[in-house]
């Protein structure tokens, strides 16, 4: 008589082995996208046909990225939204006033602008906050020290880009300076989202999430080094 606990472990045998192979793959498109853009940017005569391809490369990012989100219900789409228009709004008003980062206007390289403001700069926001919340959860923290971390990632992630932005044109400070005030502002905003994120009522797990972030800080951080 055929053992029946075989009939259920197979399937789950089976859905395992192919939600580790959809990761790999992943990894590997991820891989081979930030590693050709680390090569062009860092060694090329021509940086420019490199950077005509990152808005392309962050949408393609925060993609594969969604895909691996276990359940995307009514709760995670909402975050989402919400998420993306606060993180693009709170650039409007920075651009506008200076009040929240600081002085800055943004270059080309982002893509089409609307109010002074890439389109993409929210999903960017979306893409953070998501990455290091998930981070985050591996935390035995409550929530607001878990929101304290994710906020305290994202604006690490942001020291690591601020000198590559400003070589490639992703933005300008004014007199070519970074203000503290941009590190200060980052983790007031991140702050809030990371606590909104943490009070989203949905799945918080992704397998993708822990590689995204490191991928995105090797890659700045390689960059700031060839500098």
């Amino acid at each position: 008589m055929p053992d029946p606990t075989q009939q259920y472990l197979a399937p789950v045998t089976t859905q395992f082995t192919a939600q580790r192979r959809r990761l790999r793959v992943a990894q590997g498109v991820l891989l081979l996208f930030y590693v050709t853009g680390f090569l062009g940017l860092g060694f090329s005569d021509n940086p420019a046909f490199y950077l005509q391809f990152v808005p392309l490369n962050l949408l393609l990012t925060v993609g594969l990225l969604l895909a691996f989100q276990p359940e995307r219900s009514v709760a995670f789409v909402w975050f989402c939204l919400v998420t993306t228009a606060v993180g693009f709004l709170v650039e409007v008003v920075g651009i506008q006033t200076g009040l929240v980062f600081g002085y800055y206007k943004y270059g080309s390289t982002l893509g089409l602008q609307w109010l002074g403001v890439p389109l993409l700069v929210g999903v960017n926001w979306l893409m953070l906050t998501y990455t290091t919340g998930i981070l985050a959860r591996y935390l035995p923290l409550p929530g607001i020290g878990r929101a304290v971390v994710a906020a305290l990632l994202m604006v690490g992630l942001d020291a690591c880009l601020e000198p590559i932005a400003v070589r490639y044109n992703f933005w300008q400070w004014r007199f070519d300076v970074i203000p503290f005030q941009n590190f200060k502002g980052w983790f007031a905003v991140a702050l809030i989202l990371q606590v909104f994120f943490n009070r989203s009522d949905f799945v918080k797990r992704n397998a993708l999430a822990p590689f995204v972030y490191m991928l995105q800080l090797l890659f700045f951080f390689g960059l700031g080094l060839l500098d």
